[in-house]
């Protein structure tokens, strides 16, 4: 009996010694094999046991395992990997993504779904792709990353205006910006630049804290959006924390940017010899007056009084003076983690830009906390919330004198520095003593660099609460109350020495605030089922919205010295004193039914209900529903013999979104201030209209999806029709009803075009190669305007017929080789209807016809990746093709010499000198406005492809990682605007003059600022 005892217990012994010597801790990292980038969240499973684990923020794991287990390696977006232990103690595994993709999970309107599932037309954009871009806003860093989302800057001025336009443009008065909802809460986007020039409220956000964009395209997409989706809906998903360690990350980048391009401009000899040849043969066309004597009063007080410009002596390129090169420095630190029951990702980050134009620069520090806790089985809830402030150091609007650009228009042989006063030119006469009024040619915006100010400082508090509850199996009921916070001063003051660019002796000052509170709630119940091959996923609920603009403005002037700018008791004369309050609200009810069939039909319902504020008595509210379908063939059995497909899925929908974004009251009839002999009073100022409603937009889009070689490549193409009617426009009224225009909702337009995206995974294996393709193709066209024609700058227009902006004007056609007059094409009509093509030199006697467009027949971009070992390479090219630029300072710097005593650029010293020359040129004449009209003279190809952004990195091996007592460190070098290729001769081809940027007016340059070229090196650490 001993015996089988001991037996017994040496049997245990050595199982469970052999038990204990093949147990063993198993570590690791998860990468992406596309980009070497660590994956988060991937679920780590042991085969047969109910031992896992996920991966940490970095890709870090640790599990329990013996050698003879298998490790289950599963992730969304990416094939599910199984690997035998062995002997190994440290499992270092590459993800391959899945670019079949069945399993991705999309986030759309209330909720997720699988993007094989999709019926409707969105976009994705990762974080990956998004952060640590050297730029200022969000939609900066998407662009050319999204078919059919053209996207572009205003200038290269820090916090300006960005306009992102999802499938063309849908109005003509109301805004064509798409809605942004972060984290379920639909955000204030409008500018709330108070001078005319819009900057961006989307610059106040850390993009680095986003985990994902998609963009709503269609209208199965973003009708659940109702009357705020005929542009398209951005959701912007913030990062969450992760169950495990908490994971420290701190990036840090810098760099310096320069301007993209240059125009050429004549240096002094030129300039002297073209102004000097300009007066002469003005001269001779008009002998009453001495051009030729003016013309040497006028060099000789531009070269500051003497006559250094005959030999050359001076010659200043003014572009140096306010060009430089701009720093970049940017730091993030985060940190994630949890358990269970509560996971937080919390976040931090400071930037500071300079902007490539002297006096221009934006700062922005914020935080991020994002909390999600599972109080019971049942019951879960959380809150996201951000704090940003920002501090945007402003320039003059790009029709100013005081603009950086318009520098270009002064004299080569202007002297930087006065040397009858040893300061600034411009600064003091000193046969005065007060500033110049008449030296240089022009204001000298050098001087605003220390005598003016333009700051608008933001503070914006974002973020939400929410708790959600499951009531039954498959049935949930989410609650979300949400707001955005917005306080914004803006202090302007201009100093005495800038008297010559505001015609105000002693100081000019203006200071304006601005507060926004905007409060969200949604409400809403789902319902998941699944049974037998059925699948149903069912969202309804209601959602209410009020946002409260209060604002307030002074103007002032005669400042008892600059010292006193910032003393609003100060100045002697107070201008005006304005502001008040403004709000609107909706409440709306939506649904949204998704239903699956055997795996592979899938059908979607979708409708919204929103009440506005804004609309007239008659139609407050408006219904706005959605159809879709999708078939998912490849599932189908005769398909399962065509191993090359590894998907196909056809998808069509239809569906009715609305345009809310007007002002608050255009419905309501108006009533304003009017004093009467002293006496305060009111008066009406606009008529009311209770039948006023939205804009509706109803939009087809037929799409295919498909895969081939085991998703190695995949393709994805659209065709799309968005028709748009009950456009709000104001229309003309007689005088004699006391009113001059009435708004209603009158005409129609309509977009559509082709959209086609390819993923391709080139090479597999230790060295990989994945390319990324979108390109679109947008034609706009305005259908019924009741037979007006609209425009408010030299060639901008909207008419029938035409796309929205079109350039229409005088066809201009060069120098008669006669005489030199500048001559434009007649383009009347001959008695047999024929178009006569002659010219003459009588600008008013020839008519206007269609000259150019300024949107872009196609538009995209192409990003290649490569990866090596820990090395990673990335190149993203992005380009737009058939649009026109028009160069409105082109009247100015390229008016033969005609128009002043602007700098020319080189192009002018063609101009006619002699009869039976053949130019496009006309001859120089000083002051004779020789082809200054508007007219095509300007009007140039806008196209261009550009190496956007290349990023090359490597990360360290962890062994060199460890000796810093970090898990991780990365070193990468990051391009932006590297190279452009355009024909476009001005200084970018990505423009739009500021301050007169609207639907209409678009692709005009106007002495605008290009786009920054920026290099930085980046450090990234992980702990």
């Amino acid at each position: 009996m001993k015996k089988i005892i001991l037996l017994k217990f040496l049997l245990l012994m050595f199982c469970a010694g052999e038990a204990w010597a093949q147990t063993k801790t198993i570590t690791g990292k998860l990468t992406s094999s596309d980009n070497a980038a660590p994956l988060p969240g991937v679920n780590i499973l042991v085969t047969g046991s109910s031992i896992g684990t996920t991966s940490d923020a970095d890709g870090n794991y640790s599990i329990s395992a013996t050698e003879n287990d298998v490790l289950v390696f599963s992730f969304i977006g990416y094939t599910t990997k199984e690997i035998l232990v062995g002997s190994q103690t440290m499992i270092n595994v590459a993800m391959d993504a899945d670019l079949k993709q069945l399993s991705e999970v999309i986030v759309v309107g209330y909720g997720t779904q699988e993007k094989r599932d999709l019926t409707g037309n969105i976009s994705r954009i990762t974080s990956s792709s998004l952060q640590n871009v050297p730029v200022t806003s969000i939609e900066q860093s998407m662009q050319g990353k999204a078919a059919g989302v053209f996207i572009e800057s205003q200038n290269g001025k820090l916090g300006q205006g960005v306009k992102v336009r999802i499938r063309g443009a849908s109005s003509l008065s109301a805004s064509n910006q798409p809605l942004y909802v972060v984290d379920g809460i639909p955000i204030t986007t409008a500018s709330q630049s108070s001078n005319g020039a819009e900057t961006n409220p989307l610059s106040d956000l850390n993009f680095n804290d986003v985990a994902s964009v998609e963009i709503l395209k269609d209208a199965s997409a973003s009708a659940i959006y109702g009357s705020r989706a005929a542009n398209g809906v951005v959701l912007i998903t913030t990062k969450r924390g992760k169950s495990g360690k908490t994971n420290f990350t701190l990036n840090f980048l810098t760099g310096s940017s320069r301007e993209t391009g240059r125009r050429q401009f004549l240096n002094a000899q030129q300039y002297v010899q073209m102004e000097t040849d300009a007066a002469q043969r003005a001269f001779a066309l008009d002998p009453s007056f001495d051009y030729v004597a003016y013309n040497t009063s006028r060099l000789t007080r531009y070269s500051a009084g003497n006559t250094d410009y005959l030999t050359g002596k001076v010659n200043t390129n003014w572009q140096d003076q306010v060009f430089r090169a701009a720093p970049f420095n940017q730091i993030d630190l985060s940190a994630s983690g949890g358990n269970d029951k509560t996971k937080f990702y919390v976040s931090g980050q400071y930037l500071d830009q300079k902007g490539i134009l002297i006096g221009n620069s934006l700062k922005r520090l914020s935080a991020r906390v994002n909390v999600d806790h599972q109080a019971t089985e049942k019951l879960s809830f959380g809150v996201n919330f951000n704090i940003a402030r920002t501090e945007n150091h402003r320039l003059s609007n790009d029709d100013f004198f005081s603009t950086p650009l318009q520098i270009v228009a002064l004299s080569p042989i202007t002297p930087i520095i006065d040397p009858r006063t040893n300061l600034l030119s411009g600064l003091l006469d000193p046969n005065t003593g007060n500033p110049n009024t008449n030296f240089p040619v022009y204001y000298n915006p050098l001087i605003s660099v220390n005598n003016a100010r333009y700051v608008a400082t933001v503070y914006r508090g974002l973020g939400n609460v929410y708790a959600q509850y499951k009531i039954l199996p498959g049935l949930t009921f989410r609650s979300e109350e949400g707001f955005d916070f917005l306080l914004q001063t803006e202090d302007e003051y201009l100093g005495a020495a800038t008297v010559r660019d505001t015609g105000t002796p002693n100081g000019y000052g203006k200071y304006t605030t601005t507060i926004i509170a905007n409060v969200t709630t949604n409400n809403f119940l789902r319902y998941e089922k699944q049974f037998d091959q059925h699948s149903f996923d069912i969202v309804g609920g209601m959602a209410f919205q009020k946002s409260s603009n209060t604002g307030s403005s002074m103007t002032a002037q005669q400042y008892p010295s600059d010292g006193y700018s910032r003393a609003l008791n100060a100045p002697a004369q107070i201008l005006t004193i304005g502001g008040g309050p403004s709000d609107f609200s909706f409440l709306s009810y939506f649904a949204r039914s998704n239903y699956k069939l055997k795996d592979r039909y899938l059908l979607s319902l979708s409708g919204r209900v929103d009440g506005s504020s804004r609309f007239g008595a008659s139609n407050r509210y408006g219904f706005f529903p959605a159809a879709s379908a999708g078939w998912i063939i490849s599932e189908e059995p005769f398909m399962k013999d065509i191993p090359v497909l590894s998907f196909l899925k056809l998808r069509a929908s239809y569906g009715l979104t609305g345009n809310a974004e007007i002002s608050n009251f255009s419905a309501r009839g108006l009533y304003g201030p009017a004093n009467y002999v002293g006496q305060g009073g009111q008066a009406p100022i606009q008529l009311i209209n209770k039948n006023l409603k939205w804009e509706t937009t109803a939009q087809t889009d037929i799409g295919i999806d498909f895969g081939f070689l085991d998703g190695r490549i995949s393709v994805e193409a659209d065709y799309y029709l968005k028709s748009t009617h009950d456009l709000l426009l104001f229309k003309a009224l007689p005088g004699t009803s006391g009113f001059s225009t009435y708004t209603q909702n009158i005409g129609s337009l309509e977009n559509k075009g082709f959209e086609l995206v390819i993923n391709s995974q080139n090479l597999v294996g230790e060295f990989k190669w994945s390319t990324s393709l979108n390109i679109a193709n947008t034609r706009n066209k305005v259908t019924n305007l009741g037979g007006q024609i609209l425009g408010t700058n030299d060639l901008n227009r909207a008419m029938e017929g035409q796309p929205i902006g079109v350039f229409y004007g005088r066809q201009f056609a060069g120098a008669d080789p006669n005489n030199g007059d500048a001559v434009y094409v007649l383009n009347t009509k001959n008695p047999d209807g024929s178009i006569n093509k002659t010219t003459t030199n009588d600008f008013n006697a020839a008519q206007q016809v269609v000259l150019g467009n300024p949107n872009p027949r196609w538009y995209g971009g192409i990003t290649n990746t490569f990866s090596y070992k820990g090395f990673d390479l990335s190149i993203l090219f992005q380009g737009v093709q058939g649009n026109k630029i028009y160069n409105s300072g082109g009247q100015y710097m390229s008016a033969s010499a005609s128009n002043g005593f602007d700098n020319q650029t080189p192009d002018q010293l063609n101009a006619w000198k002699n009869p039976g020359d053949k130019t496009s040129v006309p001859e120089l004449r000083m002051f004779f406005g020789n082809g200054v009209n508007p007219s095509n003279r300007w009007l140039s190809d806008g196209s261009y492809l550009r190496l956007k952004t290349l990023t090359l990195g490597y990360n360290l091996p962890k062994s060199v990682a460890s000796k810093f007592k970090v898990d991780k460190i990365r070193i990468y070098f990051t391009g932006q605007n590297l190279l452009t290729f355009t024909s476009y001769k001005g200084w970018d081809p990505e423009v739009n003059a500021d301050y007169q940027a609207s639907n209409i007016n678009q692709g005009v340059d106007f002495y605008s600022a290009p786009q920054p070229k920026t290099f930085t090196a980046g450090l990234n650490l992980s702990f």
